[in-house]
């Protein structure tokens, strides 16, 4: 435990100080290949666990001290060694000796050793009551930063508590079953052949009751199925493809709706994304699966003179990049890596990603533009602007699913999205 709780307490530090934490933990999983499965898991729980709850750790740690530590080092121990203590089965007693040997590992300082194991044991005796009063502060009580929280209450008054808790849940396991290779139902056969229970939701999404790794699902390698949240499923329905169509996937990337349009519909897609690395990964998906994609590039999609063609598309899927708002659930270190700033960065680059689309869209073309953002600034109000400066441009309603003017709110069941369907009269 000692070693999972220093490598954990050094992922969270890095991450507050601005690293994206599956960036960190891969470079962890690189400097410490002696890692074993379980001590990978133990690490990765942990640095989850912390930044899930931050907003309450953090507001219960200052409760806890006389005075700010000036050593963040031993700050980010006792987050984990919080978390542990009010989140996981192991014992108290073990967490705290654990925890005090561990403070001279990640600071070099024997002396700390006496505050680490007085602050967790207060913790112990006074748990009820410091939940209590964490929760006095929004921040504390929603673990979400407060301009977050001061957002969402602004635009969902009435649902922005269950959006707030729905960020802090373990994200649900879904699966979207290949049909050019099996059916949903014959999936659901081999899922139970193997003792697995899954629950189907929209268009045939899989929701596995107790989720499991990636390579322990039936046929999986063989192309079978694929892992993609049921909000992210929507997307390929509703650009409403045809065969013999020319679609274009604008921000790809890792290529799961791509697969998907091409489950769907025999079309010549052209998948791009602007990051590199992230581009091999759509072939990588497509081949798994037995798809083949027209042209994957790596390109701006805001540029048009690096990649295009000069052939129009029938559909296009912008599915742009966002604040993600509505996937904290799966990637909790955005929450206290994003600023509020952010949100008018990402809206000029939606903007700019939306205007050079919409010239390359044949008449009578759609495009779907998509987010998983839960902020009007990249949905509503992006799209709002959008139709004003663009006459010939209408927006379809949704026909696969009950949103919130386009927003599908984050819940048990699926991640947070944003759909608009633009038509080009």
């Amino acid at each position: 435990m000692l070693k999972t709780q220093c490598l954990a307490a050094a992922t969270v530090g890095k991450v507050l100080a601005g690293a994206s934490l599956t960036e960190v933990l891969q470079e962890v999983w690189r400097t410490h290949g002696d890692l074993s499965t379980q001590q990978r898991g133990a690490i990765q729980d942990l640095s989850y666990g912390v930044l899930r709850f931050y907003g309450q750790l953090d507001r219960m740690l200052g409760l806890l001290l006389n005075k700010p530590l000036r050593d963040r080092n031993i700050c980010h121990l006792l987050l984990v060694g919080l978390y542990q203590l009010g989140y996981s089965k192991a014992s108290a007693h073990a967490i705290v000796d654990h925890a005090v040997s561990a403070t001279y590992v990640v600071s070099g300082n024997k002396g700390a050793q006496g505050l680490v194991n007085a602050i967790l044991r207060n913790f112990v005796r006074q748990r009820a009551s410091l939940l209590e009063r964490a929760a006095e502060s929004e921040v504390g009580r929603y673990s979400h930063p407060q301009w977050w929280i001061d957002k969402l209450h602004a635009y969902y008054p009435q649902s922005y508590q269950a959006i707030l808790e729905a960020g802090n849940q373990h994200p649900p396991m879904t699966l979207r079953v290949n049909p050019r290779k099996i059916s949903v139902a014959e999936y659901e056969n081999l899922l139970d052949q193997n003792g697995m229970e899954a629950r189907r939701l929209w268009n045939g999404a899989l929701k596995l009751v107790q989720p499991i790794t990636v390579d322990s699902l039936p046929g999986f390698a063989q192309g079978l199925v694929s892992v993609q949240d049921a909000g992210a499923q929507l997307a390929a329905p509703l650009l409403d493809t045809h065969d013999g169509m020319r679609v274009l996937d604008a921000c790809a990337a890792p290529g799961g709706k791509s697969a998907h349009l091409l489950e769907l519909a025999e079309v010549e897609l052209t998948a791009l994304d602007k990051d590199i690395a992230r581009v091999a990964r759509i072939a990588q998906n497509l081949s798994r699966l037995g798809l083949d994609a027209h042209r994957v590039i790596h390109a701006d999609a805001a540029n048009l003179a690096e990649w295009w063609d000069g052939k129009q598309f029938d559909r296009i899927l912008a599915d742009v990049p966002c604040s993600a708002s509505g996937v904290v659930c799966r990637h909790p270190d955005i929450k206290w890596l994003r600023r509020e700033s952010d949100l008018s960065q990402f809206g000029q680059k939606q903007g700019k990603i939306l205007d050079a689309l919409w010239q390359i869209l044949t008449r009578d073309g759609k495009l779907l533009y998509a987010t998983c953002s839960v902020f009007a600034e990249e949905n509503k109000l992006q799209v709002e602007k959008f139709l004003r400066h663009h006459s010939d441009a209408r927006l379809l309603p949704l026909s696969q699913v009950d949103t919130i003017d386009g927003q599908l709110l984050p819940n048990s069941h699926h991640d947070g999205f944003f759909y608009a369907l633009l038509h080009k009269v």
